[in-house]
């Protein structure tokens, strides 16, 4: 099997059963298409930072090192692991400042496709700093080529700081080889960096930040690397969308997608769709037979004009100069993947001893002019709640009263996804985001508490959303 597309970090286990990384967040001018340039952070160098990889009952040691100006810290995004190793700043640890460092040490559970990120309420994911973690299943269907695909999008920081209302704490960046190098210069510097022309001031579909590129591991198209395939293989697919605020539509052409994993976790139905719909934090991992030799563009779906940019080409021996097949930049008529074509129709609501415990949760804010996003009315830290016991049933019942969607996140648990939009799913999906739609949708999560004591916050994973407000806490009285 050929494993792809990421910079992969060596591994140096320094006992069978402990692996052991390095990690370094530093600045960097990233230019991922010409005439873009961005001062990001970026962890050991690269956006997205290298890819980490273990079998699952390894253990990890990670020693993260912090080389930039605003304080920083990891989150192991989906995995199961005890709270003070959660790696979310001013909750489970203090941040880590310039030329300090915290080692993660953790075993990481479940198996799948995870991710990680900065969580320190200063930008740095939006800035760079996120990458994908690939806990090998032995049991998952094989495949000849697997390719792991981060899409990310840049943002023009003004747009940022005009959603949020500024930063209490403005990111500062040191740019090598610009005048003010080993310098701290202020996020607004970034507004007069050379970028590139014809950008939308917003997406179309009410997005709060505009992009200056979109990218797929680390470029934009045409300077994405091309993943290179056979005829008769069968490809695995690890997606991520690590965007700060989009919703993508990721399409094959001349392929359908069988996808076998949701966050990580097996679907116990497989589903076969033209293309995915992956909310901000999301992953799926999905398969295709390679039947024909030519060149095929792989390509997510944006609403501006630089739809063109997040793709890559998917190639067999000799097609690489080949101009590839493309798909249409539409939805009209395509089948794309949903919770409910997921999960089936047809389930029924929890029992009565769940519903009386029903946590329920309205989503929001957002009205024009104001930069908060709630929980119930109330903005982080002043928002509901929910204490659990160890051992309970937990149901949360989110009621989204805005005009976009919420891709919520529950830290350190799966949770079942049993309901969306009023359809109870036959085959409730086991998860740690979703979407919850706009103009009055409704999603319900069922998850046991067991998980270590702790404070694991619930949020959405909407960047501009969470800074606003959107947050909480499951908190373990027992």
């Amino acid at each position: 099997m050929t494993v792809a597309a990421l910079p992969i970090l060596t591994r140096r286990a320094q006992a069978a059963d402990v692996v052991e990384y390095q990690l370094t967040s530093a600045p960097r001018v990233f230019s991922p298409a010409p005439g873009v340039r961005f001062a990001a952070l970026a962890f050991n160098g690269t956006i997205p930072g290298p890819l980490l990889r273990v079998t699952y009952g390894q253990r990890v040691r990670i020693r993260y090192r912090s080389h930039v100006d605003i304080p920083t810290s990891v989150h192991w995004h989906g995995m199961i692991l005890p709270n003070e190793m959660d790696g979310v700043a001013y909750v489970t640890q203090a941040p880590v400042l310039d030329g300090g460092e915290f080692v993660y040490e953790f075993t990481p559970n479940p198996p799948g496709t995870r991710w990680y990120h900065d969580h320190a309420f200063h930008m740095g994911i939006m800035r760079g700093l996120f990458g994908m973690f690939v806990v090998d299943d032995p049991s998952d269907p094989p495949a000849e080529r697997e390719f792991a695909l981060v899409f990310h999008d840049v943002p023009r920081w003004s747009s940022v700081l005009a959603a949020i209302g500024g930063l209490s704490a403005a990111p500062m960046v040191t740019v090598p080889g610009s005048p003010e190098a080993h310098e701290m210069m202020r996020s607004m510097t970034l507004q007069s960096m050379p970028m590139q022309q014809g950008m939308t001031s917003a997406h179309p579909m009410g997005d709060e930040v505009a992009y200056i590129a979109h990218c797929v591991n680390g470029a934009s198209y045409p300077r994405t690397s091309a993943l290179r395939v056979r005829v008769g293989d069968r490809v695995r697919l690890r997606v991520l969308n690590a965007s700060p605020t989009q919703t993508r539509y990721v399409r094959l052409a001349g392929h359908r997608l069988l996808v076998t994993h949701a966050d990580g976790n097996r679907l116990a139905r497989s589903l076969e769709v033209d293309a995915l719909r992956i909310g901000v934090g999301e992953r799926y991992d999905v398969y295709f037979e390679v039947t024909k030799p030519g060149a095929l563009l792989l390509q997510g779906l944006t609403g501006d004009n630089l739809v063109d940019e997040q793709a890559v080409v998917v190639c067999t021996e000799g097609a690489e100069f080949t101009a590839p097949e493309r798909v249409s930049g539409t939805l009209d008529g395509v089948d794309y993947f949903t919770y409910e074509k997921a999960g089936g129709t047809g389930g029924s609501s929890p029992p009565s001893r769940l519903q009386s415990a029903r946590h329920a949760l309205t989503l929001g804010g957002g009205a024009w002019g104001s930069k908060q996003w709630t929980i119930n009315g109330a903005v982080w830290p002043n928002t509901e709640k929910l204490f659990v016991r160890r051992g309970s049933d937990v149901t949360v019942h989110f009621t989204n009263q805005t005009e976009m969607d919420h891709p919520m996140h529950l830290h350190g648990h799966a949770f079942e996804l049993i309901e969306t939009n009023g359809t109870w799913l036959a085959r409730p999906l086991r998860k740690d985001v979703s979407l919850v739609r706009a103009n009055g949708g409704t999603t319900t999560w069922r998850f046991l508490a067991d998980a270590p004591p702790g404070r694991w916050l619930l949020h959405c994973h909407n960047d501009i959303h969470m800074t606003g407000g959107m947050m909480s806490e499951v908190i373990y009285t027992s």
